[in-house]
């Protein structure tokens, strides 16, 4: 094929697209399924509305084939689980007994039955339901889902591509079920699933499909030969098979590297590959391994993770060259765009010049349609837009909230002493359980109390004008007031306020430092139906007054009892905001860094003698490949440590970790000294404090005894159960006792009843230590 010709074939698409629906409908639908107020038919007829407004919006865009299967009512991971029958012991007779409810047990847990693992999914803040497999795991295709959404789209005159989670990433992300053998590896279990794929491409070819996509994420991480041979395996067999659509092999987040000679040679018809960012780097190796001749490239171009307006001119540059290295280029963003809001057009409150810089999931939808057209019929054809493109560019660099000299030059100056506490943690531990007094296995929580209906409608009627200022903080007083007084007669040992005045714990504090734009209707979603509203670092970071002492102070004023002083770290600022892509991350982060060391020291000055800087987005932001790693971990410790290292040896310094694969940070964990850490380990049966020993990790912790994101209540047998396992690998003078996150989603009965069950657990561990 000549390059004219091959430009000529240049198609739009996307790999996944926003669930939630403009108003997050779909999240109001569950929700109310979840609590009786609205029935299985009526939820089901809200998602399918959803799903064809998505597609006709984005078929109306210029889309040239839109995505199937990847919408989820709760997870696309756990949707794969179950399209190959992959359901737990313990939950299979929920799931038989009503599929719909089984699900949601799958994901949520029951009273009596625990849910599936929930981690991040690769180095995003998307939450995954961890497959769960053991040696006796028998597959069986359930391939409706996916046929019925590409059907339904047929029916809207589209054209249409199935996207699965392919089988070796779903293998990959597996982890061994609790009676599986310590030695079990979830990918010998491949030739056992390949025929379960064969059934549903199968299902999904005689529906109609010309093409399915398989999403291999997991291949863009480091591979052992031994996960490489199973690839080519898998792609070699599915290959062949004759009754299936075109298979697309995606991948995304980073480059291939040694898995892209793989799948370059595998009998699949085409690829999809990243070429931004960390997967720029593809561009020269897919020319290495002699492109892909005879193959389709879908080239994601366009940033799916960040909300940036792509650079239109280079991104042409990229798809020219690639031009040459297949038999036909098609356009798209870098991975699904599930990772970012949905229309920045919905931002009244935003600048309109800075609204310019600024592309949600419908304007990339645009870019990649405008670079389609821009590939296929010559950048005449788009000189308009190419020029609307420079201008935004030119706004956004030229800016000055962009640069600070005075943030730049404290940047700068910052030294290696700043970013070290005063004494090593030996001598700190002795002065600080003289000032704190605390007892063995004290207890505490990780910081948020459950946001009542009253506060977010306190919170509403502040923005609307319908109560001032004053009537908004009286009732954040009452409320600190009743969780104080609550956590004092519940017999916790380290109290907090319970952040009644926070509406994310991000977006509070950006809402309060200078370089930072706060959306209103930027919803991204975090697992199940959580959203959260990821904040826009713009510029140079610095905070211009204090942010949480007033109401530290006032808790404090309450009790006798410490109260922890609660901020967000660095890097989870960086982490779950959407970051400035004009300078390094690390850069950033001591800007951040900086202005949090601000906020410790006020609390410090204030008499708070524990403070809490959560950093749960530590591992999320890990590289995906291991050479990577140590230069992101250099200065992302450092930040935490120079947020931190300014206080006194007396005061305490906490941090909170969830939901992650903490494994692979032991040692930066290690590297933040801080005195205590508390890490979410319900789900994962103490996996955590196992790895804290093994790495002979010297400070306290707190591995959590009770899972906040399932409404169910830990009995105090349980929490004192996963005690005594967690004291299998802590010392009883380092560990404490607190659940595995916050409780800001959960309801006011479930979290009196699991709090007092952990207190009455802890009392009865203490017990049994003083008799031992």
């Amino acid at each position: 094929m000549t390059t004219k010709t091959a430009a000529a074939a240049a198609r739009a698409t996307v790999y996944g697209y926003p669930r939630q629906g403009p108003d997050r409908e779909l999240k109001k639908a569950i929700e109310g399924y979840w609590k009786g107020r609205v029935d299985a038919d009526t939820l089901r007829a809200t998602a399918a509305g959803l799903r064809r407004a998505t597609w006709r919006q984005l078929a109306e865009a210029g889309l040239h084939e839109v995505p199937t299967g990847d919408f989820s009512y709760y997870d696309h991971v756990l949707d794969t689980s179950v399209m190959v029958g992959a359901i737990p012991a313990r939950l299979r007779a929920a799931v038989e007994l009503d599929a719909l409810d089984g699900y949601f047990a799958m994901a949520r847990g029951t009273q009596d039955v625990a849910p599936l693992e929930m981690t991040k999914w690769f180095d995003t803040n998307y939450h995954y339901l961890v497959p769960e497999l053991g040696p006796d795991t028998v597959f069986t295709a359930d391939s409706g889902k996916q046929v019925g959404e590409f059907r339904e789209a047929l029916a809207l005159g589209l054209t249409a591509r199935p996207v699965l989670v392919g089988p070796v990433t779903y293998l990959l992300l597996a982890k061994p079920a609790p009676d599986a053998p310590a030695d079990f590896e979830p990918l010998t279990l491949l030739d056992r699933l390949l025929p379960v794929y064969t059934e549903v491409l199968a299902d999904l070819r005689a529906a109609g499909a010309e093409w399915a996509q398989l999403d291999e994420p997991a291949l863009v991480q480091d591979r052992t030969p031994a996960e490489l041979n199973a690839a080519e395996r898998a792609y070699r067999d599915l290959g062949a098979l004759t009754d299936r659509p075109k298979l697309l092999v995606a991948s995304y987040f980073d480059r291939l590297g040694d898995a892209l000679p793989v799948l370059a040679k595998a009998p699949v018809e085409g690829l999809a590959l990243d070429f931004t960012g960390a997967g720029a780097a593809n561009l020269d190796a897919l020319a290495a391994v002699g492109g892909l001749p005879g193959k389709r490239l879908v080239a994601g171009v366009v940033d799916g993770r960040n909300i940036w307006v792509n650079d239109l001119t280079k991104s042409l540059a990229v798809l020219g060259t690639l031009l040459g290295l297949a038999d036909r280029v098609d356009v798209a963003a870098s991975c699904s765009l599930l990772h970012v809001p949905l229309d920045a057009a919905a931002e009244r409150d935003i600048e309109p010049q800075l609204l310019r810089w600024l592309a949600f999931a419908r304007q990339k939808t645009q870019e990649i349609v405008t670079l389609a057209q821009g590939l296929a019929r010559g950048t005449g054809t788009i000189s308009a837009q190419l020029a609307a493109n420079r201008a935004d560019l030119a706004s956004r660099a030229g800016s000055p909230i962009t640069r600070d000299p005075a943030v730049r030059a404290r940047a700068a100056a910052v030294t290696e002493a700043d970013a070290h506490r005063s004494q090593p943690y030996g001598e700190r531990t002795t002065a600080q359980r003289a000032r704190l007094g605390l007892p063995l296995l004290p207890t505490t929580t990780i910081g948020s109390f459950p946001q009542t209906a009253e506060l977010r409608t306190a919170r509403a009627d502040l923005r609307a004008n319908r109560i001032d200022t004053a009537g908004y903080e009286e009732r954040i007083r009452a409320e600190i007031g009743e969780v104080v007084s609550f956590q004092e007669k519940t017999g916790l040992d380290v109290l907090v306020h319970g952040e009644p005045e926070r509406n994310d714990m991000v977006q509070y504090f950006a809402e309060q430092l200078t370089g930072y734009l706060a959306t209103r209707h930027g919803w991204v979603q975090s697992y199940g139906t959580r959203y959260v509203r990821p904040p826009i670092l713009a510029g140079d970071i610095s905070r211009p007054e204090p942010m949480t002492v007033r109401w530290t102070t006032y808790a404090q004023s309450l009790t006798a009892r410490p109260v922890k002083g609660m901020l967000t770290g660095p890097v989870t600022m960086l982490a779950w905001s959407f970051v400035r892509d004009d300078q390094p991350l690390g850069d950033t982060a001591r800007q951040v860094a900086l202005a949090l060391r601000d906020e410790v020291n006020d609390l410090e000055a204030a008499g708070t003698s524990v403070i809490q800087v959560d950093e749960p987005a530590l591992r999320e932001t890990l590289p995906l490949r291991a050479a990577d790693r140590e230069a992101y971990l250099a200065w992302a410790t450092e930040a935490f440590r120079l947020t931190t290292a300014g206080v006194r040896p007396d005061t305490q310094i906490h941090t909170h970790m969830c939901y992650a694969e903490f494994g692979d940070i032991v040692r930066a964990i290690d590297d933040l000294d801080a005195d205590v850490i508390s890490l979410e380990a319900a789900r994962s049966h103490m996996q955590v404090a196992r790895e804290l020993a093994g790495h002979g990790y010297p400070r306290e912790a707190g591995p959590g005894v009770y899972d906040i994101h399932s409404p169910r209540v830990p009995g105090a047998d349980e929490a004192a159960a996963l005690m005594r396992k967690g004291l299998e690998a802590i010392a009883p003078e380092r560990l404490w006792v607190n659940p595995d996150c916050g409780l800001k989603t959960r309801g006011w009965p479930e979290t009196r009843a699991s709090l007092e069950n952990l207190v009455t657990a802890a009392r009865t561990v203490r017990e049994e230590l003083a008799g031992s």
